[in-house]
């Protein structure tokens, strides 16, 4: 295998990984924005409406 063959191989996993990146792009599960979201814990939800909702989930907010 040359170089050129094992570059290209390289780019392409690189590329692979962008897009499973991509693929895992979710959304706010309560109002649907993309942006802005929480993800820890699998929560998936955006900061406006984690703010909203977190007391109802169990979390507290320490000074």
């Amino acid at each position: 295998m040359s170089e050129s063959e094992s570059e290209q191989d390289t780019n392409e996993a690189t590329g692979e990984q962008a897009a499973k990146r991509t693929e895992q792009m979710q959304v706010c599960q309560r109002c649907g924005r993309e942006q802005g979201l929480v993800g820890k814990y699998d929560i998936w939800l955006c900061r406006q409406c984690f703010r909203e909702i977190s007391r109802d989930m169990g979390f507290k907010k320490y000074s």
